[in-house]
């Protein structure tokens, strides 16, 4: 298992995604933040709601979830934000090594 994760949360639209993916690769919360559109279907407040959202596939690190979850949800529209991290069980080395180098350095490289 890597220390790496991926983390996924929708937005609204384009603009808002863009300005969340600037944001988490500003703070080196995220070595890539890749957008994409979807059409989401889910319960809201006791009926089936449907919209078209923009999902967020953050790549970042285990032990910046915390902050990383604190800095979605300092601009995130919604009241409950999807916030899903999944362990990358494995990757290309160099790929791996990349993300590394671009995200913030662990507390034990600081």
């Amino acid at each position: 298992m890597t220390p790496f994760i991926q983390v996924v949360t929708t937005l609204p639209d384009q603009a808002g995604a863009e300005q969340l993916a600037a944001r988490l690769l500003e703070q080196r919360l995220a070595a890539c933040v890749q957008i994409s559109p979807c059409s989401s279907w889910y319960h809201w407040q006791g009926a089936v709601e449907q919209s078209t959202e923009m999902v967020c596939t953050i790549k970042s690190r285990r032990d910046l979830f915390d902050e990383l979850c604190r800095a979605i949800r300092a601009i995130h529209p919604y009241d409950v934000p999807e916030i899903l991290a999944t362990p990358v069980v494995a990757g290309g080395p160099s790929y791996l090594q990349w993300m590394d180098k671009e995200l913030q350095p662990t507390k034990e490289d600081r």
